[in-house]
């Protein structure tokens, strides 16, 4: 269990003048990135939202984590889009534009557009510009006619797509990257989604399902530390780009499964008593201390789908692996 802070600790205070970092030069991503962790270390308990760990550093350790054993999601999901790619854009109908949310490499994206005949039109939405740019290069030269118009945000808050020519639109967001957003913030994302994909579009979605602890914990932190140095780069991007002065070493990544929410819950502990700084503030930390990082919720089919419903969608079908780990589903606009 973590240990409390006293008030003036949590809220931070001014460190010397040798420590002071320009924040007036910082770019407006950078300023939003500089808030959130000045209120998230403030904030007691301590709090960073996960779409901070995806930088060009963190994005490429995400995909050397999707690559590990333990890590079943991306090649069950891989597989069930292989096995059932024709029948997913089937059900879907005629499709002229793909919108992806959070689009990674496209490692998957690229084998739901081999199954997508007529498609015209792609349109990744990701945080990282240099990650985006570089798989949807990669897109092109692999998917001769295909117009490829990357959006560089944060797709729970992107609003219009006035870029993108009309038509009927299929959104797609792979990874259970839903179950990174409380069941609040799920809802909110869907309705938004089927506003921002309009009337009579399809969402695919990616969904993990509850299961064993033998399998869950081991793909959230793996024998060879890979999930940990994916985790600590959050820390390390701190001292990149904000002035931090984390030492990572004193700090260790956790993944503890919350049963009451089914959920596994990351965090960052601190291993010591420690002060450290970021942009002209310092931050004690107690020992045993945490950083939370990410959640990571599981779903029943049903349950997803009743979420679904709730958010305006009507599910037309779930595909489920033999092993019942991972699930796809198609909802429509309701």
């Amino acid at each position: 269990m973590a240990h409390s802070t006293t008030s003036a600790q949590a809220r931070g205070e001014l460190s010397d003048d040798s420590r002071a970092f320009d924040s007036a030069a910082l770019s407006d991503e950078a300023a939003e990135f500089a808030d959130a962790v000045l209120s998230g270390l403030t904030h007691v308990p301590r709090s960073i939202p996960s779409r901070f760990l995806y930088d060009e550093t963190g994005s490429a350790l995400f995909e050397e984590i999707t690559k590990l054993d333990e890590y079943y999601p991306t090649r069950t999901e891989m597989g069930l889009l292989l096995t059932h790619g024709a029948e997913i854009a089937d059900a879907a109908g005629d499709v002229d534009t793909l919108v992806e949310f959070g689009s990674g490499s496209s490692r998957k994206t690229r084998l739901l557009i081999e199954a997508l005949e007529g498609l015209r039109t792609y349109v990744p939405i990701d945080v990282s510009e240099a990650f985006l740019a570089e798989a949807a290069q990669r897109l092109k030269a692999d998917c001769a006619g295909l117009t490829v118009t990357p959006v560089v945000g944060d797709f729970t808050k992107t609003r219009n797509l006035d870029r993108v020519p009309a038509g009927r639109r299929l959104g797609f967001f792979s990874g259970s990257t839903i179950g990174n957003l409380t069941h609040e913030e799920s809802h909110d994302f869907l309705v938004n989604a089927s506003r921002l994909l309009g009337h009579g579009s399809t969402f695919l979605i990616g969904v993990d399902l509850k299961k064993s602890l033998d399998t869950l914990i081991p793909a959230y932190d793996d024998a060879q530390g890979a999930t940990a140095s994916f985790s600590l780069n959050l820390l390390a991007r701190i001292n990149r780009e904000l002035g931090g002065d984390f030492d990572t070493g004193r700090f260790a990544h956790r993944a503890l499964y919350n049963a009451a929410e089914d959920r596994i819950e990351i965090n960052l502990e601190s291993l010591a008593e420690q002060t450290v700084h970021v942009l002209g503030q310092s931050f004690f930390f107690a020992k045993g201390e945490r950083i939370h990082t990410e959640n990571s919720h599981k779903y029943s089919v049903e349950g997803f789908q009743a979420l679904a419903r709730r958010a305006g969608w009507m599910p037309v079908h779930a595909w489920t692996d033999e092993a019942n780990l991972f699930s796809l589903h198609l909802l429509r606009v309701n």
